[in-house]
């Protein structure tokens, strides 16, 4: 398991939101909440912790973006997301 974290903290990036589109058209975004660590939610999904992700899930702490999300960033195609990747997820946070 820390293989997996050690490879989300060297490998997350920030990203303009031009660079996301690919992965939000095959619909692979994951919005994480602010109050969610970023590399916290990439390891729960990459072992397979359901019932943790489930639990944010429910509770809207990660989901998929809405098309009033998706509108906006396209009117601002240099917005800045943080960034980890969980095959074939994408995992995004606004900053």
């Amino acid at each position: 398991m820390s293989d997996i974290r050690t490879q989300l903290l060297e490998e997350q990036a920030d990203s303009e939101w031009s660079s996301l589109i690919p992965h939000a058209k095959r619909d692979a975004l994951i919005i994480v909440d602010g109050s969610l660590d970023l590399v916290d939610v990439g390891v729960a999904i990459a072992s397979d912790n359901v019932s943790l992700v489930q639990r944010w899930m429910d509770a809207r702490l990660i989901r998929k973006p809405s098309q009033t999300e998706l509108s906006a960033w396209n009117d601002e195609p240099t917005k800045q997301f943080r960034v980890a990747i969980v095959q074939p997820f994408v995992l995004v946070r606004a900053i």
